[in-house]
């Protein structure tokens, strides 16, 4: 598919408008959580811009409707692991379509209308600049939730946006980043009433810049933090998704009721 198509899908939209590209996450009333089929479509369109963006200077995300940018994973889709290659295997993909959304050459933006969590917060975790509504709610609050983990790519991009520290304390508090503070960290760069507003803005402000100058910046910045992400974690993965309290988490989440915690 050129980069000057237009397409949509039922879960994801993709389009391009005088030069700016723009993904919409399209399940307004599941909160936009991600189907294995959105970040399959993701990772097609990340690819797709890779190879040849010739008329494409900037690449926008945000999520259909007024409260999410994207809920996380749709957790039901987690019901069909069965193995502990499963579980690897998705958090393999996970990193697969992050990876090429952070090597698209052009700059990203993410247009945040409320909850950014879980999957979407690792998604706007990519994007080169981050503007948001003053109803954000970013974060991942899995520790009180499935009882999974992030990948090391996952730990490696969040701590360098957001600090070891503070990655750590909002991971085992489960609490979620609100605009305020969001902006006082520098997570999003501006909030505002009509985020995609001002996504469209910045593309064309963008525009006028010295094209391989974002790009060389961008590239240079993928490259560091590759430099310290190196590291093997799949037994961590293997450790969360393959026990008896991520199952309970999962059923927990799904039957709406606190999930009763072992360890094991």
């Amino acid at each position: 598919m050129s980069p000057d198509a237009t397409s949509a899908t039922d879960e994801l939209v993709y389009a391009v408008s005088d030069g700016v590209a723009v993904i919409t996450f399209n399940r307004p009333q599941a909160r936009n959580a991600l189907t294995f089929e959105m970040y399959d479509r993701l990772l097609e369109i990340s690819t797709m811009l890779t190879t040849d963006h010739s008329g494409i200077h900037a690449l926008i995300i945000c999520g259909a409707g007024d409260k999410a940018f994207a809920a996380g994973t749709d957790i039901s889709r987690f019901r069909e692991f069965a193995s502990d290659e499963d579980a690897i295997a998705y958090e393999r993909r996970i990193d697969q379509v992050l990876g090429m959304l952070e090597s698209v050459p052009v700059p990203t933006i993410a247009a945040i209308r409320g909850a950014c969590t879980g999957g979407g917060a690792a998604i706007a975790a990519c994007c080169d600049l981050r503007v948001c509504s003053a109803d954000l709610k970013y974060g991942f609050p899995i520790a009180r939730t499935l009882g999974n983990c992030l990948s090391i790519n996952s730990l490696s991009r969040i701590s360098g946006l957001l600090g070891q520290a503070r990655t750590r304390e909002i991971i085992f508090t489960s609490r979620l980043i609100r605009a305020e503070e969001a902006q006082n960290i520098a997570l999003v760069s501006e909030v505002v009433d009509d985020p995609l507003a001002r996504a469209l803005e910045l593309a064309a402000q963008l525009k006028t810049h010295a094209p391989l100058t974002l790009q060389a910046t961008k590239e240079g910045l993928r490259r560091l933090r590759q430099a310290t992400s190196r590291i093997d974690g799949d037994d961590l993965i293997v450790q969360c998704y393959s026990s008896n309290d991520f199952k309970e988490g999962l059923e927990a989440f799904l039957a709406k009721r606190p999930p009763q915690w072992t360890g094991m």
